[in-house]
């Protein structure tokens, strides 16, 4: 049986993950949401003489919004592996797996 200790120390390391997350995703919002600000002219009264306000100079805001939210995505699907089931068959599947080879190279 699992000790009380173990446990809980999973649960931290779990609880860590998740304030990871959301601070990545509190950055992501608030860093794109002033660039999306700027994109727009909505900031342009505040930004200095000589910055470039032109259109085609804050392109690459739509690239930039389209990476972050795949990493996003990908450290959403990390932090939640466990929800899904597909991915929890998966990491079965590969615990398995290695298992097997160690047991073969053991038998060798």
């Amino acid at each position: 049986m699992e000790n009380i200790e173990s446990k809980y120390e999973r649960a931290a390391k779990r609880v860590k993950e998740m304030k990871g997350f959301y601070n990545h995703l509190k950055i992501f919002v608030i860093f794109n949401g002033g660039l999306y600000l700027i994109k727009s002219g909505w900031l342009n009264s505040l930004m200095p003489e000589g910055f470039p306000v032109e259109d085609y100079y804050w392109n690459w805001i739509d690239l930039n919004l389209l990476i972050w939210l795949g990493i996003l995505v990908i450290h959403a699907l990390i932090l939640y592996r466990h929800k899904w089931g597909f991915l929890r068959k998966w990491e079965e599947r590969q615990i398995q797996k290695i298992l097997e080879q160690e047991r073969e190279e053991g038998k060798k």
